[in-house]
């Protein structure tokens, strides 16, 4: 082997191999993280991908998704070109189109349903990615319906506008300056590894963590000083009896609740009723456990409370129990307070970087009035904080029509797995007048469509990204888009012009609208394109803790309130209690022949290290790590029934069933059953009913419903 073809094989970067580096960022993941790539570049292709070491958010690293980069760019299912459809809804049967000509139909569909129906007729979806967001809420704005939604509906929306509802704003723990970490339902290993080197500086400075969670997880046995294996969706139960322990002991804040907080006396005398024993019996744990797990949190601050963005929110009882959780900040005095947890503002996309952005004005100038949303009035708080429909009742209302029509689609990455009831949501798109979907692949969503147009990666398109700490970026592209693909703005940005739809500023482009956004920060785009790395904003101002209360809570009281008045104006008409309440995860599943029929508790949505939500599945280096779709199941439950490790089995409830691997674990409890979700083949949203729904966001309860399992004998079965 010669020196040049060690150094290729090597995958070296210089003038010899004619490697080059290219920076990007890593767009797999949620856009709270979005870690800093190194591309290895040659002649146009994609060599390796590893992280960017002097980033200012990764630092170099990158987790077991980030290294799929890569292989997820160059998958063989990528679509090449737009796509017409030639055969039933959900074949896969197209033939290929030009752009031209599928702008050309997509124009004369939507307008031909807006002629007949009115704009609000016209659904305008987002899945993932996020980036292009603001320009796609415009976009539906600009055509004139007010039905603009996105996979918030059932990703970590609930959590945000339960802060809202508690304390004006979402907040944060400081881990930095705490001497106990509380986390609850805490995963970084998988889901956050950036977070995980803030905790183990805690510990080595003497500081306690305590981790609630149902599973036995890398966080728990690395990190843990008390784990609590609490019963799936019994969080609200323990939160509020740890209130009872910490106000009976004399550990409230008494000057922080008078001075902050608003309702504590009906508070206090709600979690009465919580006492330990019943709250061990409800959540299966040990009573000295939650006594212990209680004293350190209350006496041993500042505390940092950790909630998973989604896990808590992901109950039908799940809205209450998050606001049950932040209830303990603010009783300990640890909201707002350095070590404690504080609110930062989003920047853009819902992320906090330190600095202003015109983010939500560039949409809501364009707000149609006088329509109303999807499921409005379902969910009254949802529809107060939220300037998008809530998606769980997009199928029903397409199939019944009421209380106006919904006769198309717009997408962009909408992935279908990711609803409650797939099934019901494929019939009503199978009703639609026209349907079309944006995807880089082929996705069974996208099998449904009218016409399909091919999205390109982040590393073939430029995005604009800020970041914690004061830092933006406006990434430049590491290849050229593949095939015909293009950057969803792009697409955005074309079909305004192509529509005629008047919106100048889309028609400008996003470079132009991202200018737009930014305008006051201190950088323009044209600043940006200087650089492939983040810089700082002039304007960043790092949030400190104690800024949010010295101005009052954005409550209607001001404060921080343990009963939310925003809660109260819906408790006569909705039934919406203002006190964060505990009820049964299963409420609606507990008669006697359902707990008969189906003893398992089913959590759908459990975070592995190789893959998030659909998006590696069918990428080789990812797959491998877990091949086939499995549920985790206790070993004694298993054994009971038969079942050995990697047997076939079906999962089944009144929805449904499917085919998935036995996974045998000591991990979890008896009686509870975990999956991930997101696979075609085995999809387990579809055991989770259309109803089976919090009354608060309307999120379904995807990590708490019932279900059984059998071992199947035969191929056949």
């Amino acid at each position: 082997m010669t020196e040049l073809e060690r150094l290729l094989k090597a995958k070296i970067p210089g003038e010899r191999t004619g490697i080059e580096i290219k920076h990007s960022l890593c767009a797999i993941c949620s856009p709270g993280h979005h870690c800093g790539l190194d591309c290895y570049v040659k002649d146009g292709v994609i060599l390796k991908v590893e992280g960017t070491p002097d980033h200012p958010y990764n630092r170099g690293k990158i987790c077991s998704k980030g290294v799929n980069n890569r292989q997820y760019v160059y998958r063989a299912d990528r679509i090449r070109t737009p796509l017409r459809r030639v055969g039933e809804r959900g074949e896969g049967k197209f033939e290929p189109v030009s752009w031209e000509e599928a702008y050309k139909i997509i124009g004369e569909k939507l307008n031909a349903v807006k002629a007949q129906y009115g704009p609000q007729a016209v659904a305008f979806f987002s899945g993932y990615c996020k980036w292009y967001r603001p320009l796609f809420h415009r976009f539906a704005y600009s055509f004139g319906s007010i039905n603009y939604g996105t996979d918030d509906s059932t990703c970590n929306q609930a959590s945000v506008v339960a802060g809202m509802v508690t304390s004006g704003a979402p907040a944060g723990p400081d881990t930095g300056r705490a001497n106990t970490f509380l986390g609850w339902a805490f995963s970084g290993y998988y889901s956050s590894h950036l977070s995980i080197a803030g905790v183990r500086a805690l510990k080595e400075r003497g500081g306690k963590v305590i981790i609630v969670d149902p599973r036995i997880t890398p966080a728990v046995k690395n990190l843990a000083d008390i784990h609590l294996q609490i019963n799936p969706g019994t969080d609200g139960a323990l939160a509020l009896g740890m209130a009872k322990i910490i106000i009976e002991n004399g550990w409230a804040d008494m000057d922080f609740i008078k001075k902050y907080t608003h309702g504590y006396e009906q508070y206090a005398q709600y979690v009465k009723q919580f006492g330990l024993e019943k709250v061990a019996s409800i959540c299966g744990l040990d009573p000295a456990g939650i006594m212990e797990a209680t004293r350190i949190f209350a006496t041993n601050g500042p505390a940092a409370i950790n909630q998973s963005a989604s896990t808590m929110v992901h109950f039908i009882n799940g809205f209450q129990a998050f606001r049950a959780i932040l209830c303990l900040s603010a009783l300990t005095g640890n909201f707002d307070q350095p070590g404690g947890n504080f609110p930062n503002p989003p920047t853009y996309l819902h992320k906090p970087a330190g600095f202003k952005t015109r983010e939500h004005e560039f949409y809501t100038c364009k707000k149609p009035e006088g329509q109303r949303r999807i499921a409005e009035g379902k969910f009254p708080v949802w529809d107060l904080m939220c300037d998008e429909f809530q998606a769980m009742d997009l199928a029903r209302q397409i199939i019944e029509g009421t209380p106006y029509p919904v006769k198309a689609i717009f997408g962009l990455g909408m992935n279908v797995k990711m609803f409650p009831a797939t099934d019901k949501l494929l019939e009503a798109i199978k009703q639609l007048d026209f349907f079309v979907d944006a995807d880089m692949f082929m996705s069974q969503t996208a099998k449904y469509a009218d016409i399909v147009l091919p999205s390109c990666s982040s590393l073939e398109r430029s995005e604009f990204k800020a970041y914690q700490g004061g830092y933006a970026v406006l990434t430049k592209p590491v290849i050229e888009p593949l095939y015909e693909s293009k950057p969803d703005t792009d697409i955005l940005c074309e079909l305004a012009r192509s529509m005629k739809l008047g919106d100048e500023m889309l028609e400008k482009g996003y470079e132009a609208c991202i200018d737009w956004i930014i305008d006051g920060c201190g950088l323009t785009v044209a600043d940006l394109k200087k650089h492939d790395m983040p810089v700082p904003v002039p304007a960043a101002k790092p949030v400190q803790p104690g800024q949010y209360l010295a101005k009052g809570c954005k409550t209607p009281t001001g404060k921080f309130e343990f009963y939310s008045e925003t809660l109260a104006r819906f408790t006569k008409d909705c039934g919406l209690e203002p006190l964060p309440v505990y009820s049964d995860p299963l409420a609606d599943e507990n008669s006697d022949d359902m707990r008969r029929d189906y003893p398992f508790l089913l959590s759908t949505g459990v975070r592995v290290p190789n893959t998030i939500h659909s998006r590696l599945h069918e990428v080789p280096w990812a797959r491998s790590l877990r091949p086939d779709p499995c549920c985790e199941i206790n070993r004694e439950d298993a054994a009971a029934l038969g079942i050995a490790e990697g047997d076939d089995v079906a999962l089944y409830n009144r929805h449904g069933e499917i085919r998935v691997k036995a996974k045998l674990t000591r991990k979890i409890k008896r009686g509870q059953i975990f999956m991930v979700h997101g696979y075609t083949e085995a999809n387990v949203n579809l055991l989770i009913g259309e109803k089976h729904l919090d009354p608060y966001s309307g999120y379904p309860g995807f990590k708490g419903a019932r279900c059984n399992i059998r071992k199947l004998s035969g191929v056949g079965e």
